[in-house]
């Protein structure tokens, strides 16, 4: 219900008159919305670098295409000369162990293809000795992942 004050007298008439005034019930938004589109602007900035995979310079082929799905992929370092570490996925593992973690994980799937991304400085034994490892796995296709000319 509004509010009724009073109109102070004028000299001039002997009536009292009355005003009616109501009560700003509104919430203002526009600091809600300023600090939402920060915290949009920080969390478009960092998702990205929360995402971080393993180093590997990927060599330059012309005829690279996409890879779609979910995929197996095994990443081999160049610390991998030093340390004998390679990853499955994201995680790292021995490459001693590199053949049962990969049967144990083609175990349940129908397509036993694994996409192997190797740094471009490796030796050509070392992808090897990694290769023939693999089909040792039962993995029936070992697809080598490149990139671009101008991708990064």
């Amino acid at each position: 219900m509004p509010k009724v004050a009073p109109i102070p007298e004028p000299a001039t008439h002997g009536r009292r008159g009355r005003r009616v005034t109501t009560s700003l019930a509104e919430i203002n938004v526009v600091p809600l919305v300023d600090v939402m589109l920060v915290l949009l602007i920080i969390f478009m900035i960092t998702a990205p670098m929360i995402q971080r995979g393993i180093d590997v310079t990927l060599p330059v082929s012309r005829r690279a295409s996409q890879i779609a799905g979910e995929r197996v992929f095994v990443s081999v370092p160049l610390a991998y000369r030093q340390n004998h570490i390679v990853y499955l996925g994201d995680e790292p593992i021995r490459v001693d162990v590199l053949s049962e973690r990969v049967r144990q994980k083609m175990e349940n799937r129908t397509d036993k293809d694994v996409y192997l991304r190797t740094d471009g400085a490796l030796l050509v034994q070392d992808f090897m000795d990694i290769t023939a490892r693999l089909t040792a796995a039962g993995v029936q296709h070992v697809g080598v992942v490149a990139k671009l000319p101008g991708e990064r």
